[in-house]
């Protein structure tokens, strides 16, 4: 039995605050929005390490790949991002027709007068500039992750081409990673505090909204998410060969920080730590956990679906399913590794892109707001699925 809580003692301590702070939510309701500083400084925290941790990480672990294992490295990261992404695309789909959010009564007509105006918008420059920057500076900040994240695997690759003179910026890689490290456990030190704080101000804050007018949209989102991890991600772990009750248990510090942060780039130190843990070689977790935050959101994809569908209940419309999956895929694109918020870009392409009136656009923020945190869960914990499914590719390799 002390065995057990030692090994687990830190995840019993985060599961505690996080219970403490749906009870104290629970009970003092929108007073509980004091603490709310306490738990945003927690994710402050954790944010100001995650620009950094992403460039390190991945330069420093296609530096460190032997050269003919990086193409197929990257090649196996895509085809397993783009295989979850799929299956998470089409339960999305198939769960939505299953359960019809609007009843037909409470449908409205789309008319002239509310069908929204779409400005020309040239989506090969928004893809530059998700792809690019314009100046260094703007690389240093979570808003620009694909950059950074380009940035990073150019600078890794460019690392290769300079051959033994790159091994003393690798060891300077190295040692900066190790920094990074011990900074995260002395944050972590602050997680009880920050965790409890957070779900404190959350359910207080939004208790209220969810029970009323959304539940089932939060309610079934759930269930549907639960499912799809339980069923998807014990699959992968069993085919990875790692016990499924040993991946469950070890991806609890993961389930909790995503939880509590609804944040997957936060989660991304703890989720390295994590497939560490369950065996993944250093250079695959680091790479394909650091990408999962950009270009894989499972949890992001089925929100995705579970908007444009219940708009298209709403609105009464019909769309072709082939637009449907193209759409969420590339909404869940647009959408950025932070707390509630970092969606609205998406909702907008979402309404542009499938021509729903601008006005349809709080009713997306309000369905994300409540499906942020089961949704950030879902993502962060594919990251960790999808980490084991790469070193399963990868193992015949010498990395």
């Amino acid at each position: 039995m002390k065995k057990v809580f030692k090994n687990y003692s830190s995840s019993l301590i985060l599961l505690s605050s996080m219970i403490i702070g749906l009870l104290i939510g629970l009970i003092f309701k929108e007073k509980a929005s004091v603490l709310t500083p306490f738990g945003n400084l927690f994710i402050n925290l954790l944010s100001t390490i995650i620009v950094p941790l992403i460039f390190v990480t991945i330069t420093l672990s296609i530096a460190k790949i032997n050269p003919p294992n990086v193409l197929k490295l990257l090649k196996n990261i895509i085809l397993v991002f783009v295989i979850m992404s799929l299956l998470a695309v089409f339960t999305g789909i198939i769960s939505t027709k299953a359960y019809r959010f609007v009843s037909k009564t409470n449908t409205i007509e789309l008319t002239d007068t509310n069908e929204v105006t779409v400005q020309n918008t040239n989506y090969l420059d928004k893809t530059i500039n998700m792809l690019s920057v314009n100046d260094f500076n703007k690389l240093l900040t979570k808003d620009n992750m694909i950059a950074l994240i380009v940035i990073s695997l150019i600078v890794g690759i460019a690392t290769h081409k300079v051959k033994e003179k790159g091994k003393e910026f690798v060891k300077l890689l190295e040692n900066f990673e190790n920094i990074l490290m011990e900074v995260l456990k002395l944050i972590m030190y602050y997680a009880p505090i920050g965790i409890t704080a957070f779900f404190a101000s959350m359910v207080g804050t939004f208790g209220g909204l969810i029970a009323v007018d959304y539940l089932k949209v939060f309610i079934y989102y759930t269930i549907i998410s639960l499912l799809f991890a339980i069923i998807v991600y014990s699959i992968i772990a069993k085919i990875s060969g790692i016990d499924v009750k040993r991946f469950w248990t070890e991806s609890l510090p993961v389930i909790l920080c995503s939880l509590s942060t609804c944040s997957s780039a936060s989660c991304l130190p703890i989720n390295i730590a994590v497939t560490d843990k369950l065996g993944v070689k250093k250079e695959v977790s680091k790479t394909t956990t650091s990408l999962g935050t950009s270009f894989h959101k499972d949890g992001s994809v089925i929100d995705s679906v579970f908007k444009i569908m219940f708009l298209v209940y709403l609105f009464n419309s019909h769309i072709p399913l082939l637009q449907i999956i193209l759409v969420a895929l590339l909404a869940t694109l647009l959408i950025t590794a932070v707390p509630v918020g970092g969606g609205t870009i998406s909702e907008m392409a979402i309404i542009t892109l499938l021509g729903f009136p601008i006005a349809s656009l709080p009713i997306l923020t309000i369905i994300a707001t409540i499906t942020d945190a089961p949704a950030t869960m879902l993502n962060a914990l594919g990251d960790t699925s999808a980490s084991l499914l790469v070193n399963k590719l990868m193992k015949k390799d010498t990395i």
